[in-house]
């Protein structure tokens, strides 16, 4: 009436040795996953977020169009916004205006010195700043965010557009960190959208600066040596070059409106104000002195760092972690139910 093989549930149990090796792959197989999931999310860096960067003060040099130790040569209907300044006293040093205009004042020789001082000490504030992120030689082409920039060259290019994004923040900074040169190539140009601020952006060379012809360039070009724009290029912002010679070739330099802080001290009053729009230093017998100190705060980079992205990589990873957990288990569930249809089939 039933068959000679009767059922027996003792040979529905699963051999140990086979549950053994089948939890030691499905054990591999999670721990791999993880592993994966983990590497990625320490490993990956975003380029579009760089290392925030802190406000670079100009001092009185704010208050200048350009700033020479050796000369400033001009041909051409140059336009400077505000002063000039060339710490050389030799006549001979300072040639072009006109036919160039300087709608500020000439500072030559010692009249010069603090703003000479002050270039020096914004280019240091600009080259100390660490933590750049790597771009390409060439800004051509690149949208990039508030923060510190260089390049394995050591010498940036601009060919085309570069646009810089403030994201809505106009304290944003940006600093462009060069071991040796700028150069940017004919009509190229810089665009400022979402409340990029030209007062905010700062060229720091180790050498010296070439703007093509009829390019735009936006913000302060701090050069160890010199800079050299040619015809008809532009600059919102300010040449300023420590050791060397700027030279000029109907060229517009135009200062933007940034926040300007003016204290005036004497023996019996002291007083200070904020307005916005272009000034110049005086000197009388009671000192007052004028700075210029572009709009911006201490860490206005362009929200942080790319460590904070590797946060939520990280979350992935813990998430493959448990996936893969729940995955291995999954699978051992049908590997025992798969050997026990096996065993009841036979």
């Amino acid at each position: 009436m039933f068959p000679k093989n009767k059922f027996n549930a003792k040979s529905l149990i699963i051999p140990r040795r086979h549950l053994k090796h089948t939890r030691i792959f499905h054990f591999i197989f999670a721990a791999f996953i993880a592993m994966t999931g983990i590497f990625l999310g320490l490993s990956i860096e975003s380029p579009a977020y760089a290392t925030s960067a802190q406000n670079v003060g100009l001092g009185t040099a704010g208050s200048y169009s350009v700033v020479a130790a050796t000369a400033v040569t001009n041909t051409g209907a140059s336009v400077l916004s505000q002063n000039l300044g060339l710490t050389n006293s030799a006549s001979s040093s300072l040639t072009g205006f006109p036919p160039g205009l300087v709608q500020g004042t000439i500072y030559q020789g010692n009249s010069a010195n603090q703003a000479e001082a002050d270039t020096t000490t914004a280019y240091l504030a600009a080259a100390n700043q660490s933590g750049p992120t790597s771009e390409p030689a060439n800004l051509g082409g690149l949208t990039l965010d508030a923060g510190i920039y260089s390049t394995p060259s050591g010498a940036f290019s601009l060919t085309g557009t570069l646009t810089l994004d403030g994201q809505g923040n106009p304290n944003g900074v940006f600093i462009f960190q060069m071991a040796s040169t700028l150069t940017t190539a004919s009509a190229s140009q810089i665009v400022l959208i979402n409340s990029a601020n030209p007062c905010n952006i700062f060229w720091q060379l180790g050498s010296s600066a070439t703007l093509g012809t009829g390019s735009k360039l936006q913000g302060t070009v701090l050069a160890y040596t010199s800079i050299t724009a040619t015809t008809g290029a532009s600059v919102n912002g300010r040449l300023l070059a420590e050791n060397g010679a700027v030279t000029l070739d109907d060229n517009l330099i135009t200062n933007p409106t940034c926040l300007l802080s003016t204290t005036t001290s004497s023996s019996s009053t002291t007083s200070s104000s904020t307005t916005l729009g272009p000034t110049s230093t005086t000197s009388t017998g009671s000192s007052t002195s004028t700075s210029v100190i572009p709009i911006g705060a201490p860490n206005t980079g362009g929200g942080g760092s790319s460590k904070n992205l590797n946060i939520v990589y990280f979350g992935f990873a813990i998430a493959a972690l448990g996936g893969a957990f729940l995955t291995s288990m999954v699978l051992l569930r049908r590997s025992r139910l798969s050997a026990v249809s096996k065993k009841v089939q036979h």
